[in-house]
């Protein structure tokens, strides 16, 4: 079987990517990547040899590329991760994530379509999407697959048209898809202007850590590794034409989380504790900061059996230690076109 999975050079792709090269043999895997500031080829060097895996360099944005792509490979899946995903470089410039996120995925649903011609037996194609499709929640309440689409963000709104097109292209031409929509990853590998890997190396070099608002934005949180196995399941197992919402069962409050981290940095860095607190700084909210995502994942977990393998505190031990133990990855991550952007961001 050739799998194409793109965005594979990224956080949650590289773990994607792994998992499958290492799981399945007999599997050929295509990571394709356009490695833009996000994609690093150094996630993946442990299984760049492997026989059964193969980068490619490409851009989803790129028809032509792809169509071509898929006449040499005859993909018969594709697990789609390669996104713009960061709503503060939406508000930015949306037109980047409108590029990618919409016309990238028709790209791709176009080839795929085009390719097999309606012969789509034992053919798959695997989106995945994002919980901030949903727009916010009250105090109460969880994001369930049949939840109303209310995207509040650049971001959010390409991620929401990407997934209508995904499900009409299943509609009109019978393109065998599923579907999942995630809380918020955390974890190894994850580029630091995220939350968590921002603060962590914010904190060991003594930097201020910028809370937008009063803090009490409230979030579901998922280890990137129990995602890749959830991702897994679902492409294997999961029913064509589903939804699958795939959640830490894990709401913190950012700065309850926040907290949290500064006191097991504190821990790890053998610092008096209280230290890393010392560095919250509040600064001005976003646009169209959505108060709280929760995710419902009773549905996966029910019909497929997935559950997350960690706790949080766990997990963020986990994620802390790769940190600390791979300060020169994040190092080479966060010189040049990093700085550039965090001082603008962040002032």
């Amino acid at each position: 079987m050739n799998i194409l999975i793109t965005g594979g050079a990224g956080f949650i792709g590289s773990h994607v990517v792994r998992l499958f090269v290492l799981k399945y043999p007999n599997y050929n895997i295509y990571n394709l990547d356009a490695l833009t500031y996000a994609g690093n080829l150094e996630n993946l060097k442990d299984i760049e040899d492997r026989p059964n895996y193969t980068f490619i360099k490409a851009d989803i944005t790129d028809g032509e590329v792809i169509d071509s792509l898929f006449k040499s490979h005859k993909f018969e899946g594709v697990i789609h991760l390669a996104a713009e995903s960061h709503v503060d470089r939406s508000i930015e410039d949306p037109l980047a994530f409108v590029k990618t996120n919409i016309i990238g995925t028709v790209n791709l649903l176009n080839a795929f379509k085009q390719c097999w011609d309606g012969n789509f037996n034992g053919k798959r194609f695997y989106h995945i999407s994002t919980d901030e499709v949903y727009g916010t929640l009250g105090q109460k309440g969880l994001f369930t697959e049949s939840t109303a689409y209310n995207p509040n963000s650049p971001y959010s709104a390409s991620k929401a048209s990407s997934d209508h097109f995904l499900r009409s292209y299943g509609e009109t031409y019978k393109l065998p898809y599923v579907v999942t929509n995630c809380s918020n990853n955390y974890g190894q590998n994850q580029f630091p202007e995220k939350l968590i890997p921002l603060f962590i190396n914010n904190i060991i070099n003594n930097k201020p850590l910028p809370v937008y608002g009063d803090g009490n934005y409230t979030r579901d949180w998922l280890y990137v590794k129990d995602h890749a196995l959830a991702i897994d399941l679902v492409y294997h197992e999961g029913l064509d034409g589903e939804t699958y919402n795939i959640g830490g069962f894990n709401e913190w409050k950012n700065i309850d989380l926040v907290k949290l981290l500064c006191n097991q940095m504190d821990k790890k860095l053998k610092r008096p504790i209280g230290s890393s607190e010392k560095l919250i700084t509040y600064v001005k909210d976003r646009p169209g900061h959505d108060l709280r995502y929760a995710i419902d994942a009773s549905k996966i977990n029910k019909e497929l059996g997935w559950r997350p393998s960690v706790t949080f505190e766990q997990g963020l031990e986990k994620t802390i230690d790769w940190y600390l133990e791979n300060k020169e990855w994040l190092d080479n991550v966060t010189s040049g076109q990093y700085k550039s952007y965090y001082k603008k961001q962040y002032n």
